[in-house]
């Protein structure tokens, strides 16, 4: 059977595909986007919406016409934290304004700038198998589309086909450092919809978060003060929650959602775990979900995978040219990945293995008394947050009974600092590889000591 052949194949038209795409695309490389979705269905991905901003996007699309064409709300100006024990609210300012996108608009015009950029995009065509050399390099794969058998080859295969790829089961990673330590119990399944309200919500300019049970949580995010994007997900380690009728009986109490109508609805599953300790083989590199580039407490992604998509592409782009495709070659995409916010995500991480052995109820005790600014730092933006005498005095005294409790989270704190300054040092080659993740699992050893916690990986 002939094969196609490209430069670079890209297996997923999401946010990490169409960057990776368009880098490789602006630099005249032939490039090809394989996309199970029909055309009409392109950029259509089940996600809470929220966004930093297109500042935090590479430069390598149009991102004024982006911004233009799917940011529908740019006035996000706090993040309200809803407890459930008490129905009482925290407000927490944002530093600068973030936005909630309509996400199908926001794909749809991502699969567009690649194109511009000369990607081909070959839509309704599902990745069955990865073809490798008798060296082991991935050197293509083989697709059915509406029926046929195709086969494709390029230098580079870049995985962007999102949580558990396909792609990584059927790869032999023997003679690799790719991360194969991965199983579902480190994901979180999601459902969310889209619904219309007759009149504005008074939270149009909050993102809104609400704990549940088996540390998952509610969102609602106005998309515009009439369409809110709602939505549950919940880690996979705990018991199965029903997830459409537990966000359904949280709709049904609140007033706002009276006579609202759906506009559309879709389940999903994501990491809520740290990202891969390696994402890299010979001729290959994954992006994105299918790397675990998400932030593990809140399961936002995206600028994470647009930066993911564009740093492989960089890397793929300067293999290619030298004729050299290994992993060691491709290795610096690792370290660019863990030295920005992969190193944030890890230290995350540990706040989510600190929840999972704890009783929601406590922890939502203990979290009500948080200073807001930490709490948003430590969950969010840094994975580390720190808090002055008279702060600790304040909490300390609004937690009585949970002292142990505040205890741990103080040394959980600690651990998140260590392991930041252990990921700085991720090595520049794959030789010190196993030294760095023996340094790491020291850390992570402390904190299921300090947690009780189940280890996670």
């Amino acid at each position: 059977m002939a094969a196609e052949r490209y430069d670079i194949i890209i297996v997923g038209g999401g946010t990490s595909g169409t960057f990776a795409a368009a880098t490789a695309a602006n630099e005249g490389l032939s490039v090809v986007i394989l996309e199970r979705k029909s055309r009409e269905d392109g950029g259509m991905i089940a996600c809470g919406d929220a966004i930093k901003g297109k500042s935090t996007f590479p430069d390598v699309i149009d991102r004024e016409y982006l911004r233009a064409e799917s940011f529908t709300n740019e006035n996000i100006l706090k993040a309200r934290f809803e407890n459930p024990l008490t129905e009482s609210h925290l407000d927490i300012p944002f530093r600068a304004p973030g936005a909630v996108v309509d996400r199908k608009r926001y794909g749809e015009v991502l699969l567009e700038e690649a194109e511009r950029a000369g990607a081909e995009i070959h839509y309704d065509t599902v990745v069955r198998d990865v073809i490798q050399n008798d060296s082991g390099r991935v050197t293509g794969v083989t697709t059915t589309r509406k029926g046929n058998v195709k086969n494709y080859e390029a230098d580079v295969v870049i995985d962007a086909a999102g949580s558990l790829s396909l792609l990584q089961d059927k790869v032999d990673f023997s003679n690799t450092t790719f991360d194969t330590k991965v199983s579902y119990s480190q994901f979180c399944s999601a459902y969310r919809e889209v619904l219309i309200t007759k009149e504005p919500v008074d939270y149009h300019d909050a993102i809104v978060f609400k704990p549940t049970e088996e540390l998952g949580y509610l969102w609602y995010f106005p998309r515009s003060p009439t369409e809110i994007n709602v939505g549950l997900g919940f880690q996979m380690n705990k018991p199965p929650m029903k997830l459409v009728e537990v966000l359904k009986n949280d709709i049904r109490s609140r007033p706002e959602f009276d006579g609202a109508k759906i506009k559309n609805k879709l389940g999903a599953a994501l990491p809520t775990r740290r990202p891969y300790d390696s994402a890299t083989a010979n001729g290959y590199i994954a992006v994105g979900d299918a790397a675990g580039h998400v932030n593990p407490t809140t399961g936002g992604g995206i600028p994470g995978a647009a930066k993911a998509g564009h740093w492989a592409a960089l890397e793929a782009i300067d293999a290619i040219s030298e004729g050299d495709v290994t992993e060691a070659n491709l290795w610096n995409y690792n370290q660019r990945v863990m030295q920005d916010f992969g190193k944030r995500f890890a230290a995350m991480d540990i706040y989510n293995i600190f929840g999972g052995a704890h009783d929601v109820n406590e922890l939502v005790k203990v979290i009500s008394a948080l200073p807001g600014q930490q709490l948003l730092d430590t969950l969010g933006k840094e994975g580390t947050a720190s808090m002055s005498f008279g702060l600790k005095v304040k909490t300390a005294l609004k937690t009585i009974g949970h002292w142990n409790v505040l205890y741990e989270l103080y040394k959980v704190q600690q651990k998140a600092n260590e392991l930041r300054s252990v990921y700085d040092e991720y090595p520049d080659d794959p030789s010190g590889f196993e030294s760095w993740r023996e340094s790491r699992d020291a850390v992570m050893d402390d904190v299921y000591r300090i947690t009780g916690a189940t280890p996670k990986y």
